[in-house]
């Protein structure tokens, strides 16, 4: 009994402002009801800590600092969602907060303006946007009146969430540290001015990624660098007719949120590739990463800051990477020059299969016909779902695309498979017959220093 009694009296004792249960906050859950309808603007402020990872604390909009988990002197980073039009919370929401906070010890503050981003008229929910940025506007203020400096905030804008983002940057004269931008809402924003979207004056440093720029995202650069996966539109593993459902319309619209919580994670490093185009990309044009002063081309997503003076520097970069259909995202990438000797010029396409133990993986260079002259370097972007060490043996294949004979032969003077991840070196083959689709498997070697 006296057990009993003590564990109460700790109970009550907790219950001052520790986070009970009761104290949690939870982000606005509506429904299609409520969409219907419409809903007018309603702005909460849940705060995250390490201290509070499981239990979000409201934040008053008057007294910020009413709990004592946040932290005027820790970097605060603002998670803002986009448009809602079921009322559902965003199913990514927690994993998020829970990545940010096992990299850094922040205040993570979810903007949840569900009431006013639930309607089935998105026009109306991006009216919002405004409203949603002035509210942050004079939180922020309140919190640098007392000692947060505005350079160590981070805002991670989704979708309409983005644009308010920059709206907030551009409130604060361009003195937030950072903006990351994920998949920028496309309509109502194509067009559009700078001073009405986000742009990369918005803030100290802009980063935006383009998944979906064909539907629902935006087109455009708007960052110091932006990155567009698989070319910004069509991502792997989505669903490509309607069929699927709901899935069709938002998977490449919110595979942004799980490239950059990938990114967070570091399951993988993602090199970005500076180009002026996704298929000058794929065609190998785009692998000289000389040219960011010894720091190799920039990495994807949550450690692009490593970067960020020269970037800001060059003024706007794009870039573009390929990724699988799947967590991890990365993909490894070996950049493939081969010199033939075919009297002929042949046009064609190349399988190759790397082999470690009993495992293989393999790409296929099939976006359009590569032109093999005679004695003529040919370059190539081979891309692997994942990497495999050491590379014992490689396959390689041949075809033309051609339904009717003949059936050619591809005569191979060297063959160089350079790895673009890591250290690794490069391995040669040297004096090959290909034979249309038939499969040659190959132990490569150290490449020499000779040009052959």
């Amino acid at each position: 009994m006296f057990r009993y009694y003590l564990l109460i009296l700790l109970w009550t004792s907790c219950a001052v402002h520790t986070g009970l249960a009761e104290e949690c906050a939870d982000f606005t859950d509506l429904g299609i009801h409520h969409a219907i309808m419409g809903t007018s603007l309603d702005v909460q402020l849940l705060l995250f800590t390490r201290a509070n990872l499981t239990c979000a604390h409201a934040l008053s909009h008057d007294n910020p600092f009413s709990w004592p988990e946040l932290n005027a002197s820790r970097p605060t980073t603002f998670i803002i969602h986009g448009y809602r039009p079921t009322g559902s919370p965003p199913g990514w929401l927690e994993e998020l907060v829970r990545l940010l906070l096992e990299r850094a010890d922040l205040n993570v503050i979810m903007v949840d303006w569900n009431r006013g981003a639930t309607n089935l008229n998105y026009f109306a929910a991006v009216k919002n946007t405004r409203k949603v940025a002035d509210n942050m506007t004079a939180f922020i203020l309140k919190m640098q009146e007392r000692g947060s400096p505005l350079g160590l905030f981070h805002l991670i804008g989704v979708s309409l969430g983005a644009h308010i983002s920059g709206f907030v940057g551009a409130n604060l004269n361009s003195s937030i540290g950072r903006i990351t931008a994920l998949d920028p809402a496309g309509p109502e924003f194509t067009g559009k001015p700078p001073d009405s979207r986000l742009d990369p004056t918005d803030a100290e440093f802009v980063d935006a990624l383009h998944t979906d720029m064909d539907a629902l995202g935006f087109r455009k650069p708007l960052g110091h660098i932006d990155f567009y996966p698989n070319g910004g539109s069509d991502q792997p593993g989505c669903p490509r007719t309607i069929l699927s459902g709901t899935s069709y319309f938002k998977c490449d619209h919110q595979r942004s949120v799980y490239l950059f919580m990938d990114s967070i994670n570091r399951t993988c490093e993602q090199i970005a590739y500076p180009c002026e185009t996704y298929t000058d990309f794929l065609d190998g044009k785009c692998l000289n990463c000389d040219k960011f002063e010894g720091k190799g081309c920039p990495v994807f997503g949550y450690d692009v800051t490593k970067w960020k003076d020269m970037l800001v520097k060059r003024g706007q970069t794009t870039t573009f990477f390929s990724t699988n259909n799947w967590s991890p995202f990365c993909m490894t990438n070996y950049r493939v020059d081969i010199v033939t000797w075919n009297l002929e010029t042949r046009w064609g396409f190349l399988k190759l299969k790397l082999h470690s133990k009993d495992q293989q993986t393999e790409a296929n260079i099939d976006h359009k016909a590569a032109e093999f002259k005679l004695y003529s370097e040919k370059s190539l972007l081979a891309q692997f779902d994942r990497d495999l060490q050491p590379v014992e043996q490689v396959s390689l294949s041949f075809w033309t695309g051609n339904l009717l004979p003949p059936r050619y032969k591809l005569r191979v003077l060297r063959i160089r498979l350079t790895p673009l991840n890591g250290s690794n070196r490069p391995l040669c083959r040297y004096d090959l017959l290909l034979e249309e689709n038939k499969e040659v498997i190959f132990r490569p070697i150290p490449c020499g220093d000779s040009n052959f």
